[in-house]
């Protein structure tokens, strides 16, 4: 009662039904268009079983899978060494793994040692096999379906191997109802298609999945060396603005082209100026910074080029400036903005030659020297207005490069957290930690003062909190109050609170970021006043630090020394 197509219709056949024809033609359009919606094995494979039970009258369809599928790539098959076929240690065992007609139980009975019943056969013979009665046939087990469930009339049984790559991976069977009148030979033709189909999909769901395998893999790798990486040159963070901030500067590394650095105080210009110089060939060389908002308008010329001897009153001897002590290596001039324009003559005129004259000498000196510039003001607006020269302008913004502000770098936020908490614990020998919730009240901040901001938060949360572990809640005392404005462009026309009452009482807990056009001259005069000429009072009272305060008193020319 075995038979093993190909199957030959006799002259007692029924002759072929216009119907079925185009049932057949429904079923593989239907299919067709699964396969452009979904190239799911679960999704296609199920539908198509229901189909060709639906439309060609082939029941309890079943794709029985050896149980090596699933465990090694498909596409490996091939390679696989090619052990005789029926020897018993180089059969597969198998089970259904989609159907449709049957019930879950009925699936899980559906399990086949090595060349058991019928499905072992075809899946160790790579033969198909027809039993037309499996009434008849010793071999058919029966163990999914009990007979009695079948119908009373003759059944018969199709299963056809399917393959990957010449390598037999499983098995397409289904039931069928001997007396038709519809030819056994069609019935076989249309499931040899769909078992070849059956094959490519589940052929294309390995290679998806081992691809899949190979990037999540690649992808843990990536994510480690990034995270390993992510403190290169001090600078810590894997957000994708960061990132491409970093890639720009690691492609100029090696030009000798000045570099300006934009972007907005406290996001890290100078590690991203000391990164400039870390990644070229100048790494062993001096790397000199210079604050130009810290250097008194008098003091310019001989902080950056140096003096002779004589030069002026108390000039007793010879001082090489920052230029000549960073020849070969980088400089880097930080609040480039704030620089007098007399001396941006001066520098201009050093970045065309590569020379400089030290204040009361007379002879060139050649250096050699990468320029790093960096500002948080907006220097075409200041060439506009006539506060900076153009020509300096275009040649120190030969390659800008933006500083992402931290509200761009949400995602590094945590690991910054982390980072600065690790330093000030070792610092303090103390011992402080974030709860999760707090780690996201960090995220969800603002941070007008961007990644000094966080670090100072940090700082002052470390040193006066009594927890170990510091919640959401207990976080908030030490935030700034989020306002619809950033902070540092909050309204400062109301007189400052401490003029009328305490100046101790009135000093916030934390000190918000202020810009430094942040309070006018008149109220430093104001408040300065109020205090006795006292600068330590008077930026308490602001809630200023010294040092900030100072800095706004010698940009409107009040600068007198600090007095404490």
């Amino acid at each position: 009662m075995l038979s093993v197509p190909a199957v030959r219709t006799t002259s007692a056949s029924p002759a072929p039904n216009p119907q079925w024809r185009a049932q057949e033609l429904l079923l593989m359009s239907e299919v067709m268009r699964l396969v452009g919606k979904s190239l799911a094995p679960e999704v296609v494979l199920r539908e198509m079983l229901h189909l060709i039970s639906e439309l060609l009258g082939l029941n309890r369809g079943r794709i029985v899978l050896a149980d090596f599928v699933g465990d090694i790539a498909l596409e490996g098959l091939a390679n696989r060494k090619p052990e005789a076929r029926g020897a018993p240690d180089a059969m597969p065992s198998s089970a259904i793994r989609y159907a449709y007609g049957l019930t879950k139980a009925e699936m899980a009975r559906g399990r086949y040692g090595p060349g058991e019943g019928i499905t072992g056969r075809v899946l160790a013979t790579a033969q198909p096999i027809i039993v037309q009665d499996i009434d008849a046939e010793p071999q058919f087990l029966a163990r999914s379906v009990a007979r009695a469930q079948l119908p009373q009339d003759v059944v018969a049984f199709i299963a056809l191997p399917i393959e990957v790559n010449r390598e037999v991976i499983g098995v397409l069977a289904c039931h069928r109802i001997r007396s038709r009148d519809r030819q056994l030979a069609d019935d076989v033709a249309v499931l040899k298609i769909l078992a070849t189909l059956a094959g490519q999909l589940l052929q294309l769901q390995a290679l998806v999945a081992d691809k899949t395998r190979a990037l999540q893999t690649k992808n843990k790798l990536l994510t480690r060396a990034l995270e390993t990486a992510a403190a290169r040159y001090g600078i810590i963070g894997t957000s994708p603005a960061l990132l491409q901030a970093l890639d720009e500067l690691e492609r100029v590394s090696e030009a000798t082209a000045s570099v300006l650095l934009l972007g907005e105080s406290g996001t890290g210009k100078e590690l991203f100026a000391r990164a400039v110089h870390l990644s070229s060939q100048r790494r062993d060389q001096p790397f000199i910074k210079v604050n130009c908002a810290a250097i008194p308008d008098t003091l310019f010329e001989s902080e950056l080029f140096g003096y002779e001897r004589g030069a002026f009153t108390g000039a007793q001897g010879t001082r090489a400036g920052w230029f000549e002590q960073a020849d070969r290596g980088t400089i880097f001039l930080d609040e480039v903005g704030e620089m007098p324009l007399a001396m941006q003559t001066k520098l201009l005129r050093t970045l065309q030659e590569g020379t400089i004259v030290r204040l009361g000498g007379k002879r060139e000196i050649k250096v050699t020297v990468r320029v790093v510039a960096a500002t948080n003001r907006d220097l075409e607006v200041d060439v506009q207005q006539g506060t900076f020269r153009r020509d300096l302008f275009y040649r120190l913004n030969v390659i800008p490069i933006r500083l992402p502000s931290l509200r761009e770098r949400q995602q590094d936020i945590r690991a910054l957290a982390v980072h600065f908490l690790s330093r000030v614990n070792q610092a303090n020998q103390r011992n402080v930690s974030l709860s999760p919730e707090a780690l996201v009240r960090l995220e969800q901040h603002p941070w007008p003062g961007n990644i000094r901001e966080l670090g100072n938060v940090i700082e002052r949360l470390v040193l006066l909190t009594d927890s170990t572990m510091v919640t959401g809640r207990e976080l908030d005392r030490f935030l700034p109050a989020a306002q619809g404005l950033p902070v540092e462009t909050s309204s400062h026309d109301a007189p400052p609170a401490s003029v009328a009452g305490s100046p101790v009482a009135s000093a916030p807990l934390v000190r918000d970021y202020q810009f430094a056009q942040s309070h006018s001259a008149v109220q430093l005069e104001q408040v300065l006043a109020a205090h006795g000429g006292n600068q330590s009072r008077a930026a308490m009272a602001m809630g200023l630090t010294v040092r900030q305060f100072a800095y706004r008193l010698r940009k409107i020319g009040l600068h007198k020394g600090d007095s404490l």
